[in-house]
């Protein structure tokens, strides 16, 4: 039986949509794109094959839904701009079965203009169908947030911007069986910019505390406490916290190639943020030398090598510089993450640690990359014989912070 739903790219952005339609009870087809990982548990997959969610390989099947969602990634290529390679293969692929009356939305992260300048041709082209008369074309930024269990998709309002109003309205009737706001831009190119400027102020406002991050390290103040106090305020603050850089499928862009113009404020931040790793080093072999020991042949464990706590997803994480870094320097590394039984750096497989306290308790030096909700940071300050905190998660004074 034909699917309402295909979601096409089943990453990061793919997985989670499709399991807000089949919670909705929208039935939905899978198509991959391409080698993508999300960030779903076992069960959460289980319970959406439960509920009537397939994958497939047949491109066939395409053509015979109301609803299309392009989800394909969109990585920075070697030049520094976006790839939309798989996007292209998704348009390509969906347009030789478009059908007339079909909604075509896409969620991937990408220049504004691409929806009309770069993905309408691709679909009028290879389908003989006009977007805005014969199907409805939009475009609509994905706000998924891996591991959080505070906003759902269902509490998440949603942007829409079509290429007519007809598209916004018929985009809009979708996601509005997906989330309890929906949230109309005035077209396609208005709505990829609303994604330009959320993913943009998140990295600029991390590259802000990363920075006061290292200043207060020199003064000797507690920027975790500066934090906690400043985050009473009631107006103009919204609280970041600092870490050992940014990591995660959101990628800043300052758009110097496609427009002409930068954004100096995200290439600042992005300089900043990808200094992070390195300034993690630094501290670390300062803290070995103050305890009389040298980095080269040091044990050091990493604690988390995942971009984000309590999920799996490895995109951008800094512990993998970082722990090449650490390798440069003559250091023995190993890891424990509860959400990554095998790890790899280098093509070289990174010792893991079976049991975790002792592991702490046997290692020079203990690096907290990412809080996961199962790591017992009290216990873990007691058995490590030096631990350096680079998320402030450990109580005050337990352990030396980022």
């Amino acid at each position: 039986m034909p699917a309402d739903l295909a979601v096409i790219g089943l990453g990061h952005l793919g997985l989670p949509l499709a399991q807000a339609a089949v919670t909705a009870g929208i039935s939905t087809v899978g198509y991959k794109t391409g080698p993508e990982s999300g960030s779903l548990t076992p069960a959460e997959l289980r319970r959406m094959l439960s509920g009537g969610f397939r994958t497939t390989a047949n491109p066939a099947e395409l053509g015979r839904v109301r609803t299309a969602v392009i989800c394909a990634p969109t990585p920075r290529g070697a030049d520094g701009t976006l790839d939309l390679t798989q996007v292209e293969t998704a348009a390509r692929t969906l347009a030789a079965r478009l059908r007339p009356h079909t909604t075509v939305i896409l969620e991937s992260a990408v220049h504004p203009g691409t929806t009309e300048d770069f993905l309408r041709p691709l679909l009028e082209s290879g389908s003989g169908l006009r977007a805005g008369r014969d199907f409805h074309l939009a475009y609509s930024p994905s706000r998924v947030d891996p591991g959080n269990r505070d906003f759902t998709p269902a509490g998440t309002p949603k942007v829409i911007g079509g290429l007519t109003p007809a598209c916004t309205e018929s985009a809009a009737a979708f996601y509005g069986r997906l989330t309890d706001k929906v949230v109309r831009a005035r077209g396609p190119r208005e709505a990829e910019t609303v994604q330009v400027l959320e993913t943009n102020f998140r990295h600029v406002n991390i590259a802000l505390v990363n920075e006061m991050a290292v200043l207060c390290n020199d003064l000797g103040v507690d920027l975790w406490d500066v934090i906690r106090c400043a985050e009473t305020k009631p107006f103009g603050f919204q609280a970041f916290r600092p870490g050992p850089g940014v990591g995660g499928h959101g990628i800043p862009q300052d758009l110097a190639g496609h427009s002409g113009r930068p954004l100096r404020m995200v290439e600042l931040a992005q300089q900043v943020n990808s200094h992070m790793p390195q300034y993690v080093i630094q501290r670390a072999a300062t803290l070995l030398n103050e305890h009389g020991k040298s980095a080269r042949a040091a044990r050091v464990l990493l604690l988390g090598v995942t971009y984000k706590a309590d999920i799996a997803d490895q995109q951008g994480s800094p512990a993998h510089e970082i722990a090449v870094r650490l390798m440069e320097l003559g250091a023995s590394v190993s890891y424990h993450d509860p959400h990554v039984p095998a790890w790899s750096v280098l093509g070289r497989p990174v010792p893991r640690a079976d049991s975790l306290y002792e592991a702490a308790a046997d290692a020079d030096l203990t690096i907290l990359l990412q809080q996961h909700r199962t790591y017992d940071l009290q216990g873990l300050s007691v058995k490590a014989q030096l631990l350096l905190d680079t998320r402030g998660a450990t109580p005050t004074g337990a352990a030396h912070r980022l």
